[in-house]
Order: C-alpha cells, then sequence, then structure tokens
C-alpha cells in the first residue's frame, strides 16, 4: 500500500495526496460507506446528501436492490464490446426507457455520463444534416449561464463566461442568447407568458441572422443547473422554442442531464412543458451514482435517416453500453417504478418547497426560492430590495458549503450565477428516498449553514 495514504486515514491532505483533484489546495475527508441519504467518512461523521452528489444520487447510498443487480450481473458477464456483441441487460433498459420517453423516442446511445451524451447528441445533429445533404447546417445556438459539459463540444454550447475563458480559442463557434432567467430578468410590468415570447423573438432574430438554413440545433437544459441554479421556464417557452426549431427545420437538443429522469416531479423534465425534443441527453439520475451510465435518447425519424443513409453514426466510446453500468441502471428505473417514486418525489418536494419557504421567504439575503420536484435552488444577494449580489471576492457560496460540511450537510453551492463571476445560489437535490424529517432538517442545516457563512463575509 502507498505509504501516503493508510485505511482509516480520516483526511487527506493536499499536499500527501497522489490523486489529481479538481481542486488542488484542499484536503478531503475520505468517504468510506453509504447508508440511505447519509455518507459517512472515516472518523465516523455523518453527512446528509442533500445534493445527491450533483444531482446523482437520486436512491440514495447503498440500495439493497441495485447492488444485488450489479452482483448478479458481474456473475454473468462484466464487459463485452459494442462492436461485437449486445448485451441482454442493454437491450432491456433501451426497452424501459424507450417505453417512458418523451413522443417519438426510438432508440437509445448509450455513453458512460452526461458530458459524453451531450458530446454525442451535437456529433448526431451535424450527421443527420449531412445525411439529409444539408451540410451547409453548421451552427449551434445555446443560452447563457447554460452548463453542458466538460468536453470541448459540450463546452462550447454551455454558456457559462468563467468556465470557457481559458479554453475559448480551441472551441467551436456557438452563438449563445438570453437564459430563461425570470428573477432577474423579467420586467416589471411584463407577464411571465410575455417574457417567454419575448425570449423566443430573441431566438428568432438570433437564427435570421444567421441564417435559417445554417443552423443545425437550438441546445438547453430544461430546468437550469448548477451555474445558473435551477431555473424553471415560464409558460409557453419551450413550446414556442418548439414551434420556432420545426418551422426552421432546426433540432431541438434537451440536456437533461441533471435535471431528468425523475428529478423534477415527473420521469422527463419536458414532460411539464408539454414538448418533446428531437434528441435528449440523460444522465446522473439514470444510473443514481451506482455506476457511470449517461444517454442519449434520440427520435425514431433521426435515426431511420442514418440507418438508411450510411448505415452507421461515425461516433463511439470503449464503455458504452457497459453491461454493468446498464444493470445498475436498470435496477434504479424498475425501483423507482415499483416504489412509486415519481410521486414521492412531488409530494417530498412540496415539503421541501414549503420548508424552504417557511426558513428563507422574508431572509433578508435570500432574493429567489426557485426549482419543481426534488430540484431547488435558493439565489443569495446582498440586499433584497434591490437584488444587488454579494462582492464576488467574499467567495459567499465557498464559505456556505464549509460552514454546511461543518454541519454534517452536502449541498451544492455555486458562485458566478448571473455571468459566471456575480452573483450566488446553493443547489437542492436529496434523493427520492428522503422522509419528510430529513427534509425539514435538510433546510434547518442549510439555514444555519447560511447564517454562519453571511457572519463570516461581514467580518471580513
Amino acid at each position: 500500500m502507498n505509504a501516503r495514504f493508510k485505511a482509516g486515514t480520516a483526511t487527506v491532505s493536499a499536499t500527501e495526496t497522489r490523486v489529481f483533484h479538481r481542486h488542488l489546495q484542499q484536503s478531503f475527508p475520505v468517504a468510506v460507506r453509504g447508508e440511505g441519504i447519509a455518507l459517512i467518512d472515516a472518523a465516523g461523521k455523518r453527512y446528509l446528501d442533500a445534493s445527491g452528489g450533483a444531482a446523482v444520487s437520486c436512491l440514495g447510498h447503498g440500495h439493497p436492490d441495485v447492488i444485488a443487480a450489479m452482483h448478479a450481473q458481474l456473475d454473468r458477464l462484466a464487459y463485452a464490446h459494442t462492436s461485437f456483441f449486445t448485451t441482454e441487460v442493454a437491450e432491456q433498459l433501451a426497452d424501459n426507457l424507450i417505453a417512458n420517453a418523451p413522443e417519438g423516442m426510438g432508440q437509445v446511445y448509450f455513453v458512460s455520463g452526461g458530458s459524453e451524451a451531450v458530446e454525442a447528441a451535437l456529433k448526431m445533429a451535424r450527421q443527420y444534416f449531412v445525411e439529409i445533404g444539408q451540410p451547409q447546417r453548421r451552427h449551434f445556438i445555446s443560452r447563457r449561464q447554460s452548463y453542458h459539459g466538460n468536453t470541448l463540444g459540450a463546452l462550447a454550447v454551455g454558456g457559462n463566461q468563467w468556465r470557457r475563458a481559458q479554453f475559448e480559442p480551441i472551441l467551436i463557434d456557438v452563438t449563445h442568447v438570453a437564459p430563461c432567467y425570470e428573477y432577474r430578468d423579467r420586467l416589471a410590468d411584463e407577464t411571465p407568458v410575455a417574457y417567454g415570447q419575448r425570449l423566443v423573438r430573441e431566438l428568432a432574430d438570433t437564427i435570421e441572422r444567421l441564417g435559417a438554413d445554417q443552423v443545425m440545433a437550438f441546445v438547453a437544459e430544461t430546468v437550469g443547473g448548477a451555474t445558473a441554479g435551477v431555473l424553471t421556464a415560464v409558460p409557453g417557452y419551450f413550446k414556442g422554442v418548439r414551434e420556432l426549431c420545426d418551422a426552421h427545420g432546426i433540432l431541438l437538443i434537451l440536456d437533461e442531464v441533471m435535471c431528468g429522469m425523475g428529478r423534477t416531479g415527473t420521469l422527463h423534465a419536458c414532460e411539464q412543458e408539454g414538448v418533446s425534443p428531437d434528441l435528449m441527453a440523460i444522465a446522473k439520475g439514470l444510473g443514481a451514482g451506482y455506476q457511470p451510465i449517461g444517454a442519449v435518447l434520440a427520435q425514431t425519424k433521426l435515426v431511420d435517416v442514418f440507418r438508411k443513409g450510411s448505415g452507421m453514426f461515425q461516433h463511439g466510446h470503449t464503455y458504452l453500453g457497459h453491461p454493468m453500468a446498464c444493470a445498475a441502471a436498470l435496477a434504479v428505473q424498475q425501483v423507482i417504478e415499483r416504489d412509486g417514486l415519481l410521486a414521492q418525489v412531488q409530494a417530498r418536494g412540496q415539503c421541501l418547497e414549503d420548508t424552504l419557504q417557511a426558513q428563507f421567504g422574508t431572509h433578508q439575503h435570500v432574493g429567489d426560492i426557485r426549482g419543481r420536484g426534488l430540484f431547488w435552488g435558493i439565489e443569495l444577494v446582498e440586499d433584497r430590495a434591490t437584488k444587488q449580489w454579494f462582492d464576488p471576492a467574499q467567495r459567499l457560496h465557498a464559505k456556505i458549503k464549509s460552514e454546511a460540511m461543518k454541519r454534517g450537510l452536502m449541498v451544492y453551492p455555486m458562485g458566478g450565477t448571473l455571468d459566471g463571476k456575480r452573483g450566488d445560489h446553493v443547489l437542492l437535490a436529496p434523493p427520492f428516498i428522503s422522509t419528510e424529517a430529513e427534509v425539514v432538517e435538510i433546510v434547518s442545516r442549510l439555514h444555519e449553514s447560511v447564517n454562519a457563512a453571511i457572519g463570516l463575509s461581514r467580518v471580513n
């Protein structure tokens, strides 16, 4: 065993670890066990997982049915490359997903995570237009402050300027339009519907400027996730987008990597918008963290073009359709259906909303509380009346995370809510199995953590 790390070590410091962590000046507690909605570190401290990691662990930790399915699959077959074989479990998972997919979806392309899913969807869009004889289409349009992943294509369509900045010279050119950010951008004399129509007109103007026959797809998170703090669309917005795309032969790609697979109270977030995309990226809650897996759901009409044309999708990964990952994901979906967890997400979501409103609804430093199901965000402000953000130099979001961890609470705070630099929010995405008592406890600890962090900011 590496002398730098021994079993039972409670915390690994930044100077001791051989792991190339994403944060290189930070020490990490060592997670050793998971039980229900809690993670336990090597010192025995329990943390309520109120964010599901990054909205991943929808069934919590150590679910016996998922673990049993993985063991059974391992006993049968751990790996078979998809250029040689399909597998029973991949076929079963695909059947399950399509049976519950938005209208028109016919095939599933498996990958290993959300960034890969978005990347695959972008390439599907490009190949589709090549296959139908429209190779001149080369533009993607997406939204500012969106997050679609960290691979180069996904990063390019993402609209978080801070994440993009240093990689800008090697990113494809993507046009970004305004997000649906009602709290900040809807005018005082503007109805929610009128605001949504204004955003659709902006998209229409952008398409016209680029040339309708030059645009491949519009890419959007159905509910804005990590970088924007759970932005929900106003009524009619996505229907307007869908109609606009159809009018110009443009594909609609929805990214439901974070907000999908039951997180908002329906299996797919787009169900609540009354639209069906051409391509949809899913991940995170698909496998609930038990195995790395993502997927693209594709309309049959698109896949038929590939089938009748080149007969292939010019793309692939070593671990796509991995049997162990598919077994875990299938078990997750079966548990959600068997245990009625979508209804529970709705019920616990109402409890979470009510508790957030009770604790933060009049809080002088909480400007907005927004979300659906078990997917909620609170936006922090220096001044509630003016919506003025905290000075980014205070790194309020980081202080909230630190204070929450001290209190045995995992939440997902982020800075740069407005534009990658300004603004702070906290994202909550507790497991679907959470009890009402656990939801109340989560919000109570968050309230303490926010107040403590703001107090530290005042001192500093």
